[in-house]
């Protein structure tokens, strides 16, 4: 059994990761939603002391080291870069990047001296491949591909592990919100299955990459879109 801290645990992919995982291992999860749960912290992943008080709860929780991170929070903005205001700018670079990278920071040192770890990071297909009219959003999941990247090498003599797993559209509230039901098919339509990726595949992902039959995939961004990365 591991300690697997989850944000952005209180709907969508996030929540099936959490209920999935959980059936085997010990969980404290986050999201902005309040929630009456022993291993739940409601906070806001844009404050770096929220963040902190966030690490300190989990561990206070385990009373140990946490094993496994997956950063599962972010925001989807669909808007024009001549019409992003900077408070827009901001909260997104903050929410889908430096949360990760904060978290990270804070979780490394008890894996360094496990000599075991891992931290899964959820893009999205948009930071690989690019979306026009949501370049900010593509542009902070591209950096945290990057991250995983460098990091999963600043890691890698310690038995840890850093990826990525780039979802294409997931059926799940934030799409439903994004998209109406036209936006939707014409998704449907330029998926090479026709088909949007349901939450439980994610958390599958999830469930094998934290596993030591895993301990050879490392710094990958693995993308899980039905087909968009390779086009249409």
């Amino acid at each position: 059994m591991k300690n697997i801290l989850i944000t952005g645990a209180s709907s969508g992919i996030g929540l099936e990761i959490a209920n999935l995982l959980s059936k085997n291992n010990d969980i404290f999860m986050t999201a902005r939603r309040k929630a009456n749960k022993v291993n739940y912290f409601s906070c806001d992943l844009i404050d770096i002391f929220e963040i902190e008080t966030l690490y300190n709860k989990a561990i206070e929780y385990f009373n140990s080291d946490i094993d496994i991170l997956i950063n599962c929070a972010g925001q989807y903005l669909y808007k024009p870069i001549e019409k992003m205001t900077l408070d827009e700018t901001t909260y997104l670079l903050d929410v889908n990047f430096k949360s990760a990278y904060i978290l990270s920071g804070l979780v490394i040192d008890g894996m360094k001296k496990n000599k075991w770890g891992r931290i899964i990071n959820i893009g999205s297909i948009s930071g690989m491949v690019g979306e026009g009219g949501a370049t900010l959003y593509s542009a902070t999941k591209a950096a945290l591909g990057g991250f995983t990247k460098a990091l999963a090498l600043e890691v890698a003599s310690y038995n840890i592990t850093v990826n990525q797993i780039n979802p294409g559209w997931v059926e799940t509230p934030l799409s439903d919100c994004a998209l109406d039901r036209s936006e939707k098919q014409e998704v449907m339509d330029v998926t090479p299955q026709k088909r949007f990726i349901e939450p439980i595949e994610v958390a599958k992902l999830c469930e094998y990459l934290i596993t030591d039959a895993a301990k050879g995939i490392t710094g990958q961004n693995i993308n899980l879109c039905a087909g968009l990365s390779i086009g249409c």
